[in-house]
């Protein structure tokens, strides 16, 4: 995503940069156009894909953590019935 944006840049520096130099003795305007439509969209482009990939990564940290959790919570549950057994087995 970061190099998107970089080659966004790029292309819009370099587009800008071309229009601003040129003596406009070459009717050049769709190739400046073309560049800095480019930039901006794969700038635009890295940025959602930027924050899309952020959302996705702490759903997925979410959702383990929500499993570690129920694991835990399996595992405290059987040790209470086991403790239970034991505790009553022993009252006899």
């Amino acid at each position: 995503m970061k190099s998107l944006v970089v080659i966004g840049l790029i292309l819009l520096g370099l587009g800008a940069l071309l229009f601003y130099l040129n003596d406009m003795a070459i009717d050049l305007r769709v190739i400046y156009g073309a560049l800095s439509g480019i930039g901006i969209g794969l700038i635009i482009g890295g940025l959602v894909g930027y924050v899309s990939k952020g959302n996705a990564v702490k759903e997925a940290k979410i959702r383990q953590d929500y499993k570690q959790l129920q694991k835990e919570k399996a595992e405290l549950e059987k040790q209470k019935a086991e403790n239970n057994i034991a505790d009553s087995s022993t009252n006899f």
